[in-house]
């Protein structure tokens, strides 16, 4: 069988310009890099924003876990089962991080025979986005430390720096190092921190800023430090903002690039679900809405994080209203929720599956709170059994959701047809009366203890004295407002990644709480969540190389 970059590699892949030709874009409307890449330009952007939108669905999935979900995998597969059936459709997802390809989770193209191409460039360098997001994110650092160095006439304190350095790549030992030694030329000895880019409030500005204007204006209010008189020290007040927009006018453009089918899928933007909303970026995706009558688009994570910071940020911010929501599991997953072994996972165990269903149960029940029809897409392995498939279809059926089978990874937009249509037939015969799930009046304690409650299904969530003191802080200084990021593991619907199925009742922890004054939430962290992952003991990168024909392998 071949792996997803052997398939990948064996696609004969149609010029960027024909993709585009699609969608009525004309050659000159786009910035191309290479033959198979390009960058929407400002003007077709500008062209197309009288044009009618289309319907937006979003594509969410259960809690992941290591059997595999393949969330990316259904959303290409849907979009090319879009187009078989005729429809002028467009994928619009999040960019990969480097960090993980070389990691543990590898690549974010999709897989099998729905993936987005070409593989190796998106999961790589792509088109520099994360790039010049690292180097806008580092400028500001260097310009923090050097205000500092030469007399530093805000009286910024070194105590109370907030802002972080990044980098696109798992390493640990960056998470707490001092700077500044080896004396008085070198700046002021201090602690400091490297955060991965996608976790960086740039990258979320990036993402849910409307247009240039708009990203200057938040880029402007990020908070860096504070002064010994405790008032925020920001962006621009460094004078930052000119040099950081022009180092992300180009990533600020979405990227257009097609799948093995050759769809067109826009692919923008990626922070993480943890630490910010997890979806592409908003250009992106209201650029897509103008482009074609359905746009099919990815919140990261299970939908307690992804589909969550979807609906109650990115959908505020931009005003969008999203039609459907296809909410992908496997029996596989659902049984390992139920307490088998990742090795057993193939056997037939009706057991398990009841037991571990209760996960799928809480996503559709959360959902349902935002008004959005459902369709349950059931990822298909070849040991799923017919037994199975059926209690997962009438559970989903008797919670007044559609279900489809999807064997998009195997047989591409075909093995989607089905659930495409399901997914249409919702569209026509049900209507989405989509609001968040919380006013920005309530208090950022109250938001937390809402989304806690009502979506993880927490008794009640306890604070450390720090981030107490940091709630107060923020309501005093305006924040009250915004809407809340709440950071916490993936793998669990609870911050404890070991409580799998449906957890209720349990005490939710949260250690910090900061504003991203610039994207526009606070955030609240629990648990043991890290900005700076670490590598695992076997890195995916001891698998990739370049073979003499300069073809890259290992890659997944």
């Amino acid at each position: 069988m071949k792996t997803d970059i052997e398939i990948a590699q064996a696609a004969e892949l149609t010029p960027i310009a024909e993709v585009a030709g699609q969608l009525g874009i004309e050659q000159e409307e786009l910035e191309v890099y290479g033959r198979y890449k390009a960058k929407l330009s400002e003007e077709y952007i500008e062209k197309i924003k009288k044009n009618p939108e289309g319907r937006l669905i979003l594509v969410t999935a259960i809690n992941p876990t290591p059997a595999g979900e393949g969330k990316t995998t259904i959303t290409v597969g849907l979009g090319q089962a879009f187009a078989r059936l005729g429809k002028k459709a467009v994928i619009a997802l999040r960019e990969p991080s480097l960090g993980p390809c070389f990691g543990i989770k590898g690549g974010a193209a999709g897989g099998g025979y729905s993936q987005v191409v070409p593989m190796e460039d998106l999961n790589l360098h792509f088109t520099g986005d994360f790039h010049a997001i690292t180097a806008a994110n580092n400028l500001l650092a260097a310009l923090l430390d050097n205000h500092i160095q030469q007399g530093n006439l805000l009286r910024i304190d070194p105590r109370q720096i907030v802002w972080k350095r990044c980098l696109d790549m798992n390493d640990r030992a960056l998470r707490n190092i001092v700077i500044g030694m080896g004396g008085k030329a070198n700046g002021m000895v201090r602690e400091d921190h490297f955060i991965i880019t996608v976790a960086s409030e740039i990258m979320a500005i990036l993402c849910l800023a409307s247009d240039f204007k708009d990203l200057k204006e938040r880029l402007s209010r990020i908070i860096v430090a504070y002064d010994y008189s405790g008032e925020p020290v920001t962006a621009k007040d460094l004078q930052a903002v000119g040099a950081m927009a022009a180092l992300l006018k180009d990533a600020m453009k979405p990227n257009l690039i097609q799948t093995l089918e050759h769809t067109p899928a826009l692919v923008h933007g990626g922070p993480f679900a943890n630490i910010a909303h997890g979806c592409n970026s908003v250009m992106a995706t209201k650029t897509a809405l103008k482009m074609a009558d359905y746009v099919i688009t990815e919140a990261g994570f299970g939908a307690d994080l992804g589909a969550e910071k979807f609906f109650d940020i990115k959908c505020r911010m931009a005003d969008l209203k999203p039609d459907a929501v296809v909410l992908v599991a496997t029996v596989r997953a659902l049984k390992y929720n139920g307490g088998v072994a990742k090795e057993d996972l193939a056997r037939k165990d009706m057991k398990a599956l009841q037991a571990g269903i209760v996960n799928l149960e809480k996503h559709i029940s959360n959902i349902h709170k935002y008004g959005v029809p459902i369709v349950v897409a059931l990822n298909a392995f070849a040991s799923d059994t017919q037994e199975e498939i059926d209690y997962v279809q009438k559970f989903c059926e008797d919670r007044d959701c559609e279900f489809s089978l999807a064997e998009v990874w195997e047989k591409g937009g075909e093995g989607g047809t089905i659930l495409a249509g399901k997914v249409l037939d919702t569209l026509e015969h049900k209507r989405s009366f989509f609001e968040p799930l919380y006013g920005d009046e309530i208090s950022l304690t109250e938001k937390i203890h809402t989304v806690a409650s009502e979506i993880y299904g927490a008794g009640g969530v306890t604070y450390t004295a720090a981030a107490k003191r940091q709630l107060e802080k923020l309501e005093r200084a305006g924040f009250g407002r915004l809407p809340v990021c709440i950071a916490k593991t993936q793998y669990s619907l609870s911050d404890d990644p070991k409580l799998l199925g449906r957890p209720v009742g349990f005490e939710m922890h949260v250690r910090e709480v900061y504003v991203s004054a610039g994207a526009g939430f606070v955030v609240a962290l629990t648990g043991d969540v890290m900005t700076m992952p670490g590598l695992p003991k076997t890195p995916a990168a001891y698998r990739i190389d370049v073979d003499d024909d300069g073809k890259i392998v290992g890659l997944f």
